[in-house]
């Protein structure tokens, strides 16, 4: 049967499996379904729809969401929960397609597909009480009880927009999806800079998209304002045209924020209301402004308002949206006349530093009410002091919080400069502080403590911050973290009562991350030159290897600089390293007890049955990061920045902002490895120069269709020779050491890393003779694609590939003692070797 030739039939897993792109293309062209099942008596039956039979599907933040690629490598599992009642919804990049939901749910609504049954509508599914001879209507839709409780159980408090000032979300709880909000407030006293706060913190801190509608300040007003909040720079200053460097430099890295402006003339609610559902992924619409009195050049203005408000109100619950609307006015007698949800009335009080927020909803009257403290000098509110706590329900239950009060509050104080509109911290620094606020954010007890030990460092080494309000917090914060971090007991990451601490033979055991190309821990010390007569100089040969390049290259970029430009955008993330399994294979992390005594887990892998008879080949690429500096593409001098570009100029090298290409095949990870796991809220990632010349290489063999659109880039001239040098004399001291093994091998390999890790140290105490991030990414994204491409030989060649990992592991399928015939067997860089174990055993630990 034809992958497409579903019209009047169903599929099983794994035929749906191979035609999901193209089942995905027919729910979101065509509106049809498809039945897929699961099991020798299709027992799991689901269905795989268009958005339009579950709504709530459109936004993912409450339903487990899945980019194709990975559905496609999970879709055995994906089947199986969406059979048990969790549907399941399949993105492009990061927009909702279709979804995947129980079959015998979904088999009562009206569909043109025969594939799904037709029967008495169910609960919340579709009514249509009308004769068969009467004209087809579209019929209404009916929700139960249990509807809406389950809607709003899996939405939570997740995703949710706020203004980002603690004491106004506690008292009004965030802006709502699907109510319209109104800002009421005397022209003097800055409503405007309320919906400005909220477009800030939804696209600048949580990057979502935002439509800013602009009745009243124009683009250029809007950019200013957002540029004075976020440096602290004087707004009549900026009004002037008078930007520092710093504010340039910001400017400069909002250019690819997701908040979209219109401030045409004659905007109108009714435009507004047909521009949004254009906008993809859109968190939030602020109107700005609401005229009280009548302007003829202002359709928002005058008695045309509480009309305009009901279509306010109205797009909000189309599109499920939370709407904000600001009104120059606190008359009562017109809000009474609007059709908002939720009033925010800002009325002065006898201190001038505090703003007094009265919260009302339509239905309830006040509801509470919150302090703020106007900064008009710097176009936003801050915090009050003082500002009144939301108080949880008496009945409420006590909510599981990871993180201690200390690292809540380092994050809070942290946040003007992990947001980018402060400088004065180390790079290095304001990484760590800003993964602090990620981990707290996603609840994420692991990561927490894996940054304990760079937080205790950081406390640890007071540093010198600007003496100011935001400078004082940050300090006191991180004093505060240093005294906790002594005086507090051991306890777990959890902070709640009742909660035991796992007994020792019960902790989690760490995934084995160890390969032949695993890194050391850099120390005091290992930045300086090894001493005569060392089996192997590293260090030494690698700053030759630079200094003997003609291009002068800039080893170090100075500390000032590494806040701004594009340092802060490179992560450890680009280096592309595969972390695949095929996806009919089974893979588990069982426990493991190395030599050492440290508890690890290592891999085990059943293959089915459909495989034929074989063994797993395990291959070991030997020296994949050294190897990788014969020719990396690196750029020896500054990286400037270029912009949008039309095409890859090979002369070039740097780092690019891409859209994610679309990778259709099951047997082989997509090219750009893990960094496909993190795009940013368009669907973009930063990739390094040899992601982007394996991507022009797939186009032209016809691997991929086209070349993903550059929308960023940060370049300098290019140059594949500058660690050639070092690559040559480290392929000759392996090729003597080798045979000598014992303790010179062993050095031989550490100082060979801990030369490679000085390229970038990932802390920022660490003293190195380098610091550029570019270089490292580069070099192992170079390793990463090496291993890809000779992997993806292999299966052009007809070997199936098991699971692809870092920039040295391989397992491929095959007869005993048979290793792909692409690779060479050996010992020198470039070379593997090859151990074969049966399915199921674990696999061992490379040597190397």
């Amino acid at each position: 049967m034809s992958r497409l030739a579903h019209e009047h039939g169903a599929m099983n897993v794994t035929e749906a499996r191979n035609a999901l792109y193209a089942l995905v293309k027919r729910a979101e062209d065509d509106g049809r379904t498809t039945l897929i099942y699961k099991g020798q008596r299709r027992q799991d039956r689901v269905v795989l729809a268009p958005l339009d039979r579950l709504p709530a599907a459109r936004k993912t933040e409450g339903l487990p969401s899945h980019v194709l690629s990975a559905a496609q490598k999970d879709f055995g599992d994906l089947i199986t929960r969406a059979a048990q009642g969790q549907p399941q919804v399949l993105l492009r990049n990061t927009t909702p397609v279709a979804v995947l939901l129980p079959a015998d749910v979904v088999s009562a609504a009206p569909s043109s597909d025969p594939a799904v049954a037709t029967g008495s509508a169910p609960a919340g599914g579709a009514v249509n009480g009308q004769d068969a001879s009467e004209p087809a209507r579209t019929p209404r839709r009916l929700a139960t009880l249990g509807d809406a409780i389950g809607a709003a159980l899996t939405s939570g408090p997740v995703g949710s927009t706020t203004f980002g000032l603690a004491g106004l979300d506690a008292a009004t709880g965030g802006l709502q999806s699907g109510r319209l909000t109104l800002v009421a407030a005397a022209p003097n006293v800055g409503g405007s800079l309320l919906g400005l706060a909220a477009a800030r913190q939804t696209a600048l801190a949580d990057h979502r998209k935002v439509l800013y509608a602009a009745s009243g300040p124009n683009q250029a007003d809007i950019m200013r304002r957002i540029i004075s909040a976020e440096t602290g720079g004087d707004y009549p200053r900026l009004k002037q045209g008078r930007l520092t460097d710093h504010e340039q430099q910001l400017a400069q890295r909002l250019v690819q924020a997701p908040l979209l402006i219109d401030d045409g003339s004659d905007l109108t609610a009714e435009a507004i209301a047909e521009t949004a559902p254009y906008v993809q992924d859109l968190a939030l619409v602020v109107v700005d402004r609401l005229q009280a009195a009548h302007n003829p050049r202002l359709p928002l203005s005058g008695d045309r308002l509480p009309g305009a408000s009901q279509i306010l109100a109205s797009l909000a619950r189309t599109l499920h949206v939370p709407v904000l609307a600001i009104v120059d006015s606190a008359d009562p007698a017109l809000l009474s006349l609007m059709d908002a949800d939720v009033t925010l009335t800002l009325t002065p009080t006898q201190d001038p530093a505090r703003v007094q927020v009265t919260v009302a909803e339509r239905d309830f009257g006040t509801i509470g009410s919150a302090h703020l403290r106007p900064d008009l000098l710097h176009a936003r509110f801050l915090d009050a002091e003082g500002a009144p706590a939301a108080r949880p329900a008496d009945d409420a239950p006590a909510r599981r919080t990871v993180g201690s009060p200390a690292e809540g509050d380092l994050a809070e104080a942290a946040l003007p400069y992990t947001s980018g509109a402060r400088r004065g911290l180390p790079a290095a620094v304001t990484h760590v502080l800003a993964a602090l606020r990620t981990a707290l954010a996603d609840q994420d007890a692991a990561a927490l403590a894996e940054l304990a030990p760079s937080l205790a460092r950081i406390a640890a080494a007071p540093r010198q911050l600007p003496d100011d309000a935001e400078g004082r917090r940050l300090a006191a914060a991180l004093n505060a973290y240093r005294t906790a971090s002594v005086d507090a007991p051991e306890q777990p990451a959890v902070t709640e009562t009742a909660v035991p601490v796992p007994a020792a033979d019960s902790e989690p055991v760490p995934d084995d991350e160890d390969d032949t190309e695993g890194e050391v821990e850099l120390r005091p010390g290992d930045e300086e030159d090894e001493p005569e007569g060392a089996p192997f100089p590293a260090l030494k040969l690698l700053k030759d290897a630079v200094g003997r390049s003609r291009m002068h290259p800039i080893k170090v970029i100075r500390l000032e600089d590494r806040e701004s430009g594009p340092w802060p955008l490179i992560s450890e993330h680009m280096d592309g390293e595969p972390r695949w399994v095929h996806p009919d294979v089974t893979s588990t992390r069982v426990p493991y007890l190395r030599d050492n005594g440290r508890r690890v887990r290592r891999d085990r892998l059943e293959v089915p049955g459909s495989f034929g008879d074989g063994v797993l080949c395990l291959i070991d690429r030997n020296g994949s990061y050294p190897s990788a500096c014969s020719a990396v593409p690196l750029a020896p001098n500054k990286l400037l920045h270029t912009g949008p570009l039309d095409a890859y100029d090979k002369a070039g090298a740097g780092i690019y902002l891409i859209d994610i290409p679309e990778w259709t095949r099951t047997d082989m990870p997509h090219p750009l490895g893990r960094i496909v796991d993190r795009p940013d809220a368009q669907g973009r990632v930063w990739v390094t120069t040899p992601h982007i010349k394996q991507l022009a290489r797939l186009v032209r063999e016809g691997h991929l269709a086209a070349m993903p659109a550059i929308h960023d880039s940060w370049t300098g001239k290019a140059n594949e020779s500058l660690f050639k040098p070092f690559y040559e004399a480290a392929r000759k001291a392996r090729t003597e050491l080798v045979q000598v093994g014992g303790d010179p091998y062993k050095t031989y390999k550490t100082r060979l890393s801990i030369a490679l890790r000085l390229l970038w140290p990932k802390r920022p105490e660490q003293k190195s003779p380098f610091w550029r991030p570019d270089w490292r990414m580069s070099m192992v994204a170079e390793a990463s694609v090496r291993h890809w491409t000779v992997a993806f030989k292999a299966v052009q060649e007809g070997h199936t590939l098991i699971a692809l990992r870092n920039v040295d592991a391989a397992v491929f399928w095959t007869p005993p003692a048979t290793p792909p015939d692409t690779y060479r067997i050996g010992t020198g860089f470039g070379e593997v070797k090859a151990k074969f174990i049966q399915p199921g055993d674990m696999i061992p630990e490379g040597d190397d």
